[in-house]
């Protein structure tokens, strides 16, 4: 039986001819019944649980459509990119809880600007959940990897592929984590890193990839958002298939590999910077290779699961489609040289309502 899954999205929100950023997010959230984010540039749409992938498609499509409609009524453009490409001045969202951050976090709080893209999977046995996170860890730097899209940051090219995993790795929860083991690991290691009194609580703990708090859930949080909705659905199905593929492992005994936090620091530092377009640090050797080695790599570790899943020639043709065209991050710079980066993000928000 097919584990049903979920996406979360974070956009900006952006003028129509200006193309820099707005401040309605709150306005945009309350028309739609939408969750306020950090900055009020800023709006979050999510899908509900599906175990078909159409379904999934559907429901990230109507999202945007309809939050790009709502912010249209308050002048604004829906914009699917991780970072603003211009000069940007972010404003907190008023509320007790982003006070709360910025009085503890500072100017880390106040110009974390970032849009990511989060993949539920069901999991609702919290043992399997923690032998899961175990078991996925090595991969999630190719996830960010395949969603790249975030090259500039305040008007500069910054050399990454996804800037954003810079700025957001700076949350002090932020980043990969220690094997678990099982729940009780999970809860011990949450325990001592709330203990030290640096997180406000347990809702901060911006692990790359996490048992959800709220959902019979494991949230991986790595990826960029995407320009393309069809990437988006690309990561739903290869998350999922990660997933299956770790609970089967753990399931026959099989255990995680020994992988420490720093080696996976650097791996998602090698996916951040360079995106499809360089390198990546292969999971299963711990040594750089062709990023298009690693992905198939990947393909061959979840191969069973997609094929079982019927999400084989899904994620075949989203993986060819990135591979014609390049990530978020090399069509932005590709773009923004030719028009100019108001130019790109009118062309960016096209883009973000566009069907694959």
């Amino acid at each position: 039986m097919r584990r049903r899954v979920g996406v979360e999205e974070e956009f900006l929100l952006v003028d129509p001819r200006s193309g820099r950023a707005r401040r309605n997010g709150p306005t945009v959230a309350a028309a739609g019944g939408e969750q306020t984010e950090l900055q009020r540039q800023q709006v979050e749409t999510g899908t509900a649980p599906h175990a078909d992938l159409a379904d999934v498609l559907a429901d990230l499509s109507a999202h945007r459509k309809a939050t790009a409609a709502l912010a249209e009524d308050d002048g604004s453009r829906l914009l699917a990119l991780a970072t603003h490409p211009m000069p940007t001045e972010p404003v907190v969202t008023p509320g007790e809880r982003y006070q709360e951050l910025v009085d503890r976090y500072g100017l880390l709080a106040r110009e974390q600007l970032t849009c990511g893209c989060h993949v539920h999977v069901e999991v609702p046995d919290r043992d399997e959940a923690a032998a899961v996170l175990d078991r996925i860890r090595p991969w999630t730097p190719v996830l960010l990897a395949v969603s790249t899209n975030s090259p500039f940051w305040q008007g500069q090219d910054t050399g990454y592929a996804s800037y954003r995993a810079q700025v957001w790795d700076r949350w002090p929860t932020a980043g990969p984590t220690e094997l678990f083991g099982d729940a009780a690991g999970y809860d011990a290691a949450a325990a001592r890193l709330l203990a030290t009194g640096v997180p406000l609580d347990a809702g901060q703990l911006y692990f790359d990839a996490r048992i959800s708090a709220t959902h019979p859930t494991i949230e991986v949080r790595v990826p960029d958002v995407c320009l393309h909705v069809g990437d988006a659905l690309l990561l739903a199905a290869l998350v999922r298939a990660l997933v299956e593929t770790a609970a089967r492992e753990a399931a026959d005994g099989r255990p995680p590999a020994q992988v420490s936090v720093a080696e996976l620091r650097a791996a998602s530092w090698r996916a951040s910077h360079d995106g499809l377009g360089g390198d990546l640090v292969c999971p299963r050797s711990g040594r750089p290779a062709p990023a298009a080695d690693v992905v198939g790599t990947l393909l061959d570790h979840v191969g069973a699961v997609l094929r079982e899943n019927g999400d084989e020639d899904l994620v075949a043709d989203g993986l060819a489609e990135l591979s014609r065209r390049g990530t978020g991050a090399a069509w932005q710079r590709a773009t923004a040289a030719a028009l100019g980066p108001s130019g790109m993000v009118t062309r960016a928000a096209e883009l973000t309502l566009r069907s694959p």
